[in-house]
């Protein structure tokens, strides 16, 4: 097991990112303003594709699916705040 970063481009309203099966994931925050989910994860592991979305504070949005929470995040100052969460299929 290890500890992985995965850098995401913002904004985006949906995304996909390729992990190791079965990654854990710990964390959504902001690195020298670069959201970034972190994992744990078993780097032998073959790569599963997972999706995203993240939804803004009072924003609206269609729960096409379920959703699984993963964190909150700010960006610029504090000024807006996003929330993240995996797509389950």
């Amino acid at each position: 097991m290890t500890i992985w970063k995965f850098p995401f481009k913002f904004p985006l309203s949906r995304f996909e990112i390729e992990m190791p099966r079965g990654a854990e994931i710990l964390s959504v925050q902001v690195q020298r303003d670069i959201p970034c989910i972190w994992a744990k994860v078993s780097p032998e592991n073959e790569k599963d594709t997972r999706r995203f979305r993240i939804i803004g504070t009072g924003h609206p949005f269609k729960e096409d699916g379920k959703l699984s929470y993963i964190g909150t995040f700010q960006q610029i100052d504090d000024f807006f705040v996003w929330h993240l969460f995996e797509e389950l299929r």
